[in-house]
């Protein structure tokens, strides 16, 4: 089985380009999910998060409030460190057990790990995928997404390695600038060149 890391920048196309991979008969995980159960209400994750921040990251509900979590991490380097430490462990923990757990028959396994350079993690993986585009069109997408402004929309960029230099260090490259039908061709044949490594 190859293991392959998916990665790439903020509003790159991962999430369309796993599920792609899926479609095609890829076993995936998306390591966001993994990071949002790490701190899910009542968890240890969540209790160590409220140490660090403050009740003011909760909601009434007792559920994080990520929005006022994101304002802290995203304007403080040595705070969302904080938060990535208490974060990540669990997170690659969680990933490499799905991985050791995977039935027989699986020739690729890809986890989507948005941060995978930023953690000095890609040695825990055969090989790695980067999904790019330009940062003009990430920062277009993120504002559209997430409903941000111009400036919050770079923050959110700025907080992660720049997209030329996680592609420098890709085996493999998936552009997503162009159409929904070129980026699932790419995706096609990076599937086919990963089962040919088995």
């Amino acid at each position: 089985m190859v293991r392959a890391a998916l990665t790439g920048g903020i509003a790159t196309g991962k999430s369309f380009c796993l599920g792609a991979f899926a479609a095609l008969g890829a076993a995936t995980l998306d390591a966001d999910i993994l990071a949002r159960e790490a701190v899910a209400a009542q968890s240890p994750g969540l209790a160590q998060v409220v140490r660090r921040f403050g009740p003011q990251v909760l909601r009434p509900d007792g559920s994080l409030d990520r929005g006022a979590l994101g304002r802290i991490v995203f304007a403080d380097r040595g705070a969302r460190a904080d938060l990535e430490a208490i974060i990540h462990p669990e997170v690659y923990r969680r990933i490499q057990d799905w991985s050791a757990n995977l039935p027989g028959g699986i020739r690729v396994a890809i986890a989507d790990i948005p941060l995978l350079f930023e953690t000095g993690q890609e040695h825990l993986f055969d090989t790695v995928i980067v999904c790019a585009c330009g940062p003009a069109e990430q920062i277009r997408r993120i504002m559209a997404r997430d409903g941000l402004s111009e400036p919050e929309a770079r923050d959110r960029l700025n907080a992660q390695w720049p997209i030329e230099e996680k592609v420098a260090r890709a085996n493999y490259v998936i552009r997503t600038d162009g159409s929904v039908e070129e980026t699932r061709e790419q995706v096609r044949r990076v599937y086919e060149s990963l089962k040919s490594e088995v």
